[in-house]
């Protein structure tokens, strides 16, 4: 029952961390279009009000994809307090492990000089 259980977690922990790489990858993509755009427009020597529609709905599309982001980084959490709720709290479901923010030393790792 127990490697049912965790099974079942770590196939929903597989789709989540699918889920960020692909929002994350899709922000990526469009920050590099709405980038692109400018450059493209000076150029080709057009007038600044080329493309200046195409530019604000690649902008609106990343703003909607950092509201995603921050939607999948909510629903992370929420499975992550769903596993420990359930009792497996002590099984590493991969993308349902907690992660340290970016600059914080693991408890568990020193370094040695």
């Amino acid at each position: 029952m127990l490697s049912i259980r965790r099974k079942a977690a770590q196939t929903v922990a597989d789709k989540l961390i699918a889920a960020e790489n692909a929002i994350d990858l899709a922000l990526q993509r469009t920050a590099e279009l709405a980038g692109a755009m400018p450059q493209a427009r000076s150029d080709a020597h057009y007038a600044a009000e080329i493309g200046q529609e195409a530019m604000e709905r690649a902008v609106s599309a990343i703003a909607v994809l950092v509201q995603a982001r921050r939607e999948i980084v909510a629903t992370h959490k929420e499975l992550a307090e769903t596993r420990d709720r359930v009792g497996l709290a002590a099984f590493a479901m991969g993308g349902l492990s907690d992660k340290l923010p970016t600059g914080e030393a693991s408890p568990h790792i020193r370094a040695v000089a």
